[in-house]
């Protein structure tokens, strides 16, 4: 699906944040709020190997994105579709991407020693909203 201007300008913007909705294991949703960015017409989030959200998505690569902006919470976009992986150095410089675009900061402050990011590749198959 290509990206419409609007949301790729929605997806450009620091004060945008998504709410993803994951499937738990009980059957309810799960929803955390994410950094996101783009890269071309693929959305892209980021987690640390080990949250139960990146093993719901092991689990069920489903999903539920609600894009906000903050200067206008009630403007939102929701965006229902799968998600795909990438681990490795691309995962460890995306979140330091996201913490440029959202903190102003070259490198992601709350790495843990030892830890590993993984990186998602969001396609939406359907869309709602804005």
């Amino acid at each position: 699906m290509a990206l419409t201007d609007k949301l790729q300008a929605l997806l450009d913007n620091p004060r945008v944040y998504a709410m993803l909705g994951t499937v738990a294991p009980s059957g309810y949703a799960q929803v955390n709020p994410m950094w996101i960015d783009r890269e071309g017409d693929l959305i892209t989030f980021n987690s640390e190997i080990g949250r139960a959200k990146v093993r719901q998505l092991e689990a069920d690569p489903r999903v539920t994105v609600t894009l906000f902006d903050l200067d206008e919470p009630y403007n939102y976009t929701q965006l229902q579709g799968t998600v795909t992986t990438v681990t490795g150095h691309e995962a460890e410089d995306h979140i330091d991407r996201l913490a440029k675009k959202y903190l102003d900061k070259d490198q992601y402050p709350w790495r843990e020693e030892g830890a590993h990011r993984i990186k998602y590749i969001f396609t939406p198959v359907r869309t709602s909203g804005m």
